[in-house]
């Protein structure tokens, strides 16, 4: 009989997608869900056919360098893979999928949330009420901004951000302006009416909202920075749900501080899960723990695709949604 391929998860993932994966392979899970050390992802590498790690998983060139090498796939949980050196695990031979189309709507969902909350000052609302600091209504309280025909900027318009896109031309009439580093598809933009910017440094100074789409990495590491912020309108947003690097997040607290901006609402962090204590001080920042995938259906949906991955690589077929 063949011996079934050994697999592990670095975390928990949905019940019913831990037990169809137990179905088909040796499976070890990671009980108490807790963030694998760079020893433990070695470890992994060392003992396991194929390692499905997430985006808390450092794998660095150092640690893909580990010996001997048993690991044949990195089946990501998870669309971004910025958290894997993709060169070194060429290089080794090591294949690379990710999860792209099943979580798009949710996160575009995120931030269009995030777009909302701050726009109205939703967070700083809830804490009032909790607090028990809420006296009642009257006509100058918490006065934030309309978003009905307002201009929302997209930086990546790819998958989500055309999502996003849709819900905000759709939703709240709001004109669109994006920047994208490729062409795109004829069909792509369908009765959206946007505008292509040649440039991000074009497209920020007419936006009243900002919102992010762009992978992580070393590639657009502080692509938002002091002076970018400094082309924001001061009455403009910046929403991020991409990769907390794109953001200097020190020039955004400053810019935050000293009203360069008017708001922020962010679900991913540099250094995550650490969060800078100035931003957390700050009114005008909505901050949420990276939920952009975060519902039941979706977070299924990311793991079959996984095993769809898995059933690909092992049957000796191109994985569908093969990285390197």
């Amino acid at each position: 009989m063949t011996t079934r391929p050994t697999v592990i998860l670095t975390r928990r993932w949905p019940a019913s997608v831990e037990a169809e994966l137990q179905q088909r392979y040796r499976v070890t899970l990671n009980e108490d869900d807790h963030p694998f050390s760079s020893r433990e992802l070695q470890s992994a590498l060392q003992h396991y056919d194929a390692v499905c790690p997430t985006v808390t998983d450092a794998l660095t060139a150092e640690v893909l360098n580990t010996a001997p090498l048993r690991c044949r796939i990195l089946a990501n949980y998870g669309v971004g893979v910025n958290h894997i050196d993709i060169e070194t695990a060429a290089a080794k031979g090591i294949t690379v999928t990710n999860t792209p189309g099943v979580l798009t709507d949710c996160t575009a969902d995120i931030a269009i949330t995030l777009l909302l909350m701050v726009a109205r000052r939703a967070g700083e609302g809830e804490r009032q009420v909790r607090s028990g600091r809420w006296q009642g209504w009257r006509p100058t309280h918490l006065l934030g901004t309309k978003i009905t025909g307002k201009t929302l900027g997209i930086i990546g318009m790819g998958r989500i951000g055309q999502a996003v896109a849709r819900r905000a031309r759709f939703g709240f009439g709001m004109k669109i302006l994006y920047f994208h580093p490729r062409p795109l598809a004829n069909d792509a933009l369908a009765g959206l009416n946007a505008s292509a910017c040649a440039s991000i440094d074009q497209l920020l100074p007419q936006c009243d909202f900002v919102s992010l789409h762009c992978p992580g990495g070393q590639r657009n590491f502080h692509l938002i920075d002091a002076r970018r912020l400094g082309l924001m309108p001061s009455h403009a947003f910046l929403i991020n749900t991409s990769r907390g690097d794109v953001v200097d997040t020190e020039a955004l607290i400053q810019a935050l501080k000293r009203g360069t901006i008017r708001g922020a609402g962010l679900d991913v962090y540099e250094n995550e899960p650490h969060v800078d204590p100035q931003l957390c001080a700050l009114e005008n920042a909505v901050l949420l723990p990276h939920l952009g995938s975060a519902t039941v259906e979706t977070r299924e949906a990311m793991g079959l695709r996984v095993l769809a991955n898995l059933d690909a690589f092992f049957s000796g077929r191109n994985p569908p949604d093969c990285v390197v």
